[in-house]
C-alpha cells in the first residue's frame, strides 16, 4: 500500500466524473499498446493527465509513465513487440522513449521511495497528478485538481524551481498554453530566481521562447517574463517598445487574415535554406516551438539588436540555426529601407494611407532581389510599426503573383545559351550579362530569349573599345 495523502470522497468522485467524459489519453483503449505490458507499479503522470482533466484534446498522444523498476526493459519489450522506435533518453536516470506513428510514450524511474515523493519533485501542482489505469483512480497529494479548477499555476516548492531554473520560464509558457494565471507566491519565487536562468542550456531556453513567440496568447506572458527579469540576459535589446511591436504584429496578423487571407497564410510558411544560399519558404505551418516561420521571424527581429552583426551574435548564443539567423538578419537589413528618410515616396505613403508606392520597377526589383521570400516578415513588421496596408499593398500583390517578373525573377535563358549564341567564353561577364537581362525583364523592356540575346550583344558592343 502506497503511503499517499488520499483524495476526499467528493474530490475523487469529481475527478472521476471529469475523466469519464474526457478519458481520451487516460483510456488504455486509446493507447498504441496494451495495458498488460505495464507492470502493476506504473502510473500515468504529467501533462496527459492534466490535459485530460481539462478536456484538452490532441490527435498526437504524449504519454508519461513512472515505474518503480524494469523501466528500460519494459520500454524495450513494448517497442520490440509493436515494432516501434526505441530511444534510451537517460541511462543513468532510467528514462526511455517508445515512438509510435500516433504518439510517443516515455517511461521513467520513480524518483524517491514512493509515488508521492516523485510527485513532490515536480514543477507545478497541476502537473503532479497521477493516474492508475488499472484501478481507474487518481492520486493528487498536492491538490493539483483544485488548482486546475481555479485555472491557477502554483509551484510545488520554491526549491524545485531553483533546482531546474528552466521551470521559471516554463511557468510563463504553461500559463500561456493553458490560459492560466500565475499564483502570486509562485510568481514571487520566479522573480527571485530569475538570474539563474542564464545557467540553462540555450536550446532549452530557445524552445520555451519559441512557444511564447508562436502564438498571440504567448505575447502577454512574454512581456510579463521580461518585466519579471527573466529575459534580460538572453534578450538584452528587448524593450517596452519592442514588446509593444510584437503585440501589434499579433493585431496586424488578425487584420491581414480578414483582409488579405492569402498573404496572411504566407506568414506561417516554413523558413528553410536552399543549397544556393537563398532563403525559401514552404506553405505548411510549423509546429509551435520552432522559429522557422515568417511570423516568428518578424517577432524575433523586434527583440534583437538593430545592427545585424550584433543580432547574429545574440541568435547564435540562443542556438538558432543558420537559416533562422539569416532570415532575421535579412529583416533587420531591409526593414529600414521602407522607412528611409530619403525615400519621399514611401514617407508620403505612410502619411497618406490611400497613397501607394511610387518606386520604379527597377527599385522594386532590387528590393525583392534583396529580401527574397523574407518579404512576409518584413511586411508584417513594417505594418506593425506604422506603414499603412494600402501603401504596401502593391508590393504584396507582386509577391503573391508567382509570375510577377519584379518579385519573382525567372531566367529568360541560361548562361550556356548565352555563351553558345554569342560565342562567349565562361567568366564573370556571363553573370553580369544575365543580371542585366533579368533587370531588363523586370522593367518590361524584354520578355523573350531572342530579345535577351540581342540586349547582351548590344551591351557587349557598347563596352568594346573603339578602333583608332
Amino acid at each position: 500500500m502506497l503511503d499517499l495523502e488520499p483524495l476526499t470522497l467528493s474530490q475523487g468522485l469529481e475527478l472521476q466524473a471529469t475523466a469519464s467524459i474526457n478519458f481520451l489519453a487516460l483510456s488504455p483503449q486509446n493507447w498504441p499498446f496494451g495495458l498488460e505490458w505495464l507492470p502493476a507499479s506504473a502510473y500515468l503522470v504529467g501533462g496527459s493527465v492534466r490535459d485530460a482533466l481539462l478536456g484538452r484534446h490532441s490527435d498526437y498522444l504524449d504519454l508519461d509513465f513512472v515505474l518503480t523498476d524494469r523501466v528500460v526493459e519494459t520500454a524495450q519489450a513494448i517497442a520490440r513487440h509493436y515494432k516501434a522506435g526505441f530511444v534510451l533518453l537517460d541511462a543513468e536516470r532510467q528514462i526511455a522513449r517508445v515512438v509510435f506513428p500516433q504518439g510517443t510514450v516515455d517511461f521513467a524511474q520513480q524518483v524517491g521511495a514512493t509515488l508521492e515523493a516523485d510527485l513532490r519533485r515536480r514543477d507545478f501542482t497541476v502537473n503532479a497528478i497521477a493516474y492508475d489505469p488499472r484501478l481507474d483512480q487518481f492520486v493528487d497529494p498536492l491538490q493539483g485538481y483544485s488548482d486546475l479548477q481555479q485555472r491557477s499555476l502554483r509551484m510545488v516548492s520554491a526549491e524545485n524551481l531553483e533546482e531546474d531554473p528552466l521551470r521559471l520560464l516554463r511557468a510563463y509558457r504553461q500559463a500561456a498554453q493553458l490560459g492560466f494565471s500565475l499564483e502570486a507566491e509562485t510568481r514571487g519565487a520566479v522573480k527571485q530566481f530569475a538570474p539563474l536562468l542564464n545557467q540553462i542550456a540555450a536550446e532549452r531556453v530557445q524552445s520555451e521562447l519559441n512557444y511564447l513567440l508562436s502564438t498571440a496568447k504567448g505575447t502577454p506572458w512574454l512581456t510579463q517574463a521580461w518585466q519579471d527579469g527573466l529575459l534580460q540576459d538572453w534578450l538584452p535589446n528587448a524593450t517596452v517598445q519592442s514588446l509593444k511591436d510584437i503585440a501589434e504584429i499579433d493585431r496586424v496578423t488578425v487584420l491581414l487574415q480578414e483582409t488579405l487571407p492569402e498573404f496572411a497564410a504566407k506568414l506561417y510558411g516554413q523558413v528553410r535554406l536552399a543549397s544556393s544560399g537563398q532563403v525559401l519558404t514552404e506553405s505548411a505551418p510549423k509546429a509551435s516551438g520552432s522559429a522557422r516561420n515568417w511570423l516568428i521571424t518578424a517577432k524575433l527581429a523586434c527583440l534583437m539588436a538593430a545592427k545585424t552583426a550584433e543580432a547574429e551574435t545574440q541568435l547564435r548564443r540562443l542556438k538558432y540555426s543558420r537559416t533562422e539567423i539569416q532570415a532575421v538578419s535579412t529583416v533587420l537589413k531591409f526593414l529600414p529601407q521602407l522607412f528611409s528618410a530619403s525615400s519621399v515616396e514611401i514617407q508620403q505613403a505612410i502619411a497618406t494611407p490611400a497613397a501607394q508606392f511610387n518606386l520604379s520597377r527597377r527599385e522594386q526589383y532590387v528590393f525583392f532581389q534583396g529580401v527574397g521570400t523574407t518579404f512576409p516578415a518584413i511586411a508584417v513588421l513594417a505594418i506593425a510599426q506604422g506603414l499603412a496596408i494600402d501603401a504596401i499593398a502593391p508590393l504584396i500583390e507582386r509577391f503573391l503573383d508567382p509570375t510577377d517578373p519584379v518579385a519573382h525573377s525567372s531566367p529568360v535563358l541560361t548562361g550556356q545559351h548565352l555563351m553558345t549564341a554569342l560565342k562567349l567564353p565562361p567568366g564573370p561577364l556571363i553573370g553580369q550579362l544575365l543580371a542585366a537581362i533579368q533587370l531588363a525583364k523586370a522593367e518590361g523592356s524584354i520578355s523573350t530569349a531572342t530579345e535577351a540575346i540581342g540586349l547582351a550583344a548590344d551591351l557587349i558592343a557598347q563596352h568594346q573599345p573603339k578602333a583608332e
